[in-house]
């Protein structure tokens, strides 16, 4: 008899290691009974944040959902380098290979959104594209910052006004670089980074709803921000840090991604210009593009329907 308390296969969220190349185990959230996909996530995301959409999926693919080193199931899990972006795509490219051998497939979709997009463009560009068979890019410019032939990098038009009060908060928390307790910072300094991680939040959605829910999710009065247990306060700073520092431009690498690609866009949003993502889908080889017209940079938050139309047409090829 059938333990009505037992959910079928399909439903069951599993979690795998796979052993990097310093020995850290990383951890893939993993569900699904069918062909293998895998999915990443976005700055401060956790993984698992992609069941809503793919669980009714999951009888036709099993969905492999890495976590980065410092976010969700990986937060204890320190970077060792700098470069933040190409040790993901170091890690990505392990795991890739261990899902295709442990498969026995040569190759499996990804669908990468954001900070997550940024690595799969580091990948293709260290790695190539025998491994992913087609792709779907979330919201992503290959490029980070604006340079006289490319005004679509972060937050296009006012990049240096934000980028002005992310070097001014990193600037502000170096001093406490070896603390890992949040709660033992300032309270003024505790205040300032969530105010600009609130900040960030808002700008990466457009519907009123999504805003709205952020504002609850991201609100901190006085009494709860002196208990608040800030966990990857300092890994989402030593990213900032990166992010500000290194040129990121994976331009040179795009005319050699000749897979599918599906290049997904947010119509309003704010971090990356749609007129300058477009232009991404005119350098790709063989990309079509989708914009989902009212939503910002958090494209599964603004449009949560699209988006789950989106990637099931992507996965059916």
């Amino acid at each position: 008899m059938t333990n009505l308390l037992t959910l079928p296969t399909q439903y069951q969220l599993q979690t795998m290691t796979v052993a990097t190349m310093d020995g850290a185990l990383l951890p893939v959230s993993v569900i699904g009974d069918g062909e293998p996909v895998m999915m990443l996530h976005a700055y401060g995301m956790d993984a698992r944040e992609f069941l809503p959409f793919i669980l009714p999926l999951t009888s036709k693919y099993t969905f492999y959902l890495p976590h980065f080193r410092g976010f969700g199931a990986a937060k204890d899990i320190n970077l060792t380098q700098f470069d933040f972006v190409r040790q993901y795509a170091d890690d990505v490219n392990i795991m890739i290979e261990h899902v295709c051998r442990d498969r026995n497939v040569e190759s499996l979709p990804i669908a990468a959104i954001s900070m997550g997009a940024l690595v799969m463009w580091s990948y293709f560009e260290r790695f190539g594209i025998s491994r992913v068979s087609r792709y779907l890019n979330i919201d992503q410019s290959p490029v980070i910052h604006n340079q006289s032939d490319w005004q679509g990098g972060l937050f296009g038009a006012r990049q240096q006004e934000l980028f002005d009060i992310f070097h001014e908060v990193v600037d502000l928390t170096l001093p406490y670089s070896n603390l890992d307790i949040f709660t033992h910072l300032p309270f003024a300094l505790k205040r300032r980074v969530t105010d600009v991680e609130r900040l960030f939040s808002l700008l990466s959605v457009n519907r009123p709803r999504s805003k709205a829910i952020v504002k609850i999710l991201t609100h901190q009065n006085d009494h709860k921000l002196v208990f608040y247990d800030h966990i990857t306060w300092q890994h989402k700073m030593r990213c900032l840090q990166a992010y500000l520092a290194i040129p990121y431009d994976f331009r040179p690498a795009i005319e050699d991604v000749t897979i599918p690609v599906i290049n997904l866009i947010g119509g309003r949003s704010k971090l990356y210009d749609p007129k300058w993502q477009q232009k991404i889908t005119q350098m790709l080889p063989n990309a079509t593009e989708v914009i989902l017209p009212r939503a910002g940079h958090a494209i599964p938050l603004d449009e949560p329907t699209g988006f789950y139309r989106v990637l099931k047409g992507f996965l059916q090829g």
